[in-house]
């Protein structure tokens, strides 16, 4: 048998047909196009089910169940998205609703959870017996896998790791408090940081490389910052240091035995990856210690979130 993996998020729907040996075997994506009401959201979703089982060449009934992981706060136990600020969604029966279309067992889980474990299971903390992922994307997520489970909480509103605050009085996040991480370490706050940068430096080379400031991406700081910019590095120095406030805060909390961070930025490698391990050897609580944190780039990339969402029926803690 087969399992169907559903990554929502705030830009993709994506769906992956997965094997036993956590190998995609066919898949399908569209657009989310927010905003817009669930109903047409589900749909989307159950549509992108049906073509990557026609992409693998299977048939629905050899499909087990189907896996979502979707932002916000997935109640497992009733199928419900109580909250997801990014894809304004409360109280949304999303089991239910997918049921209806499909006809099939549905789990969900926060999407960033559902990344952890196929990392955990399948990429760079296999093997791993504790491990949390951080997803750098549309907002900051969090996933926490502690011996092979997901850890959610009490209420299944845990591991909000991008909602942990890093300054009181600070930039407005999406979820309505000031301060967030996500607010600062997303790629949605690394392009407006380059955005507010470029207006107040006019002969900045972000300029040419973007075009205009609405063509502005997750790469135009660092590119700048390549080409010998020294507004383009202030900016790529500025955002490690958020994103390695977070880290450090996560180590401190959890000490986990790998830190693995994930998303499209992460495709700078060691331009990142090596600033932030500066960062962290020098900041954390830990720093005496025999053991410590290993921090790695994910490995799946965007399949982490359709293998752990498609593995979900075992791996949901209880």
């Amino acid at each position: 048998m087969y399992t169907i993996g559903i990554d929502l998020g705030g830009t993709n729907i994506k769906a992956g047909v997965v094997d036993n040996g956590y190998h995609i075997i066919g898949t399908a994506k569209c657009k989310t196009a927010l905003p817009r009401p669930a109903e047409d959201i589900v749909d989307d979703m159950a549509r992108m089910a049906r073509e990557a089982v026609a992409d693998a060449g299977i048939r629905m009934d050899e499909v087990a169940y189907v896996g979502i992981g979707s932002p916000g706060t997935c109640n497992e136990e009733t199928g419900i998205v109580e909250y997801s600020n990014n894809l304004r969604f409360e109280n949304v029966p999303l089991r239910q609703m997918m049921h209806e279309r499909l006809g099939l067992d549905i789990y969900i889980e926060n999407d960033a959870n559902a990344a952890a474990l196929g990392e955990a299971l399948a990429g760079a903390a296999k093997g791993a017996q504790s491990c949390v992922c951080i997803t750098l994307g549309t907002g900051v997520g969090g996933g926490i896998i502690i011996n092979g489970k997901i850890y959610g909480g009490f209420n299944f509103a845990g591991a909000e790791l991008g909602h942990i605050v890093i300054d009181v009085d600070g930039e407005l996040c999406t979820c309505g408090r000031h301060g967030c991480w996500e607010a600062y370490a997303s790629a949605t706050a690394l392009i407006r940081q380059s955005r507010q940068a470029m207006v107040a430096h006019p002969d900045s080379a972000m300029w040419r490389i973007a075009g205009t400031i609405d063509q502005v991406d997750g790469r135009t700081a660092f590119d700048a910052m390549r080409s010998g910019d020294a507004v383009g590095r202030e900016v790529v120095d500025r955002y490690i240091q958020y994103i390695a406030c977070g880290l450090i805060n996560v180590i401190n909390i959890f000490q986990p035995e790998v830190l693995c961070i994930g998303g499209g930025i992460c495709k700078e490698g060691d331009t990142l990856v090596k600033p932030l391990e500066a960062h962290i050897a020098k900041e954390r609580y830990s720093k005496f210690s025999t053991h410590q944190t290993r921090l790695c780039v994910a490995t799946l990339g965007n399949d982490a979130g359709i293998i752990g969402a498609a593995s979900l029926r075992d791996a949901i803690s209880k």
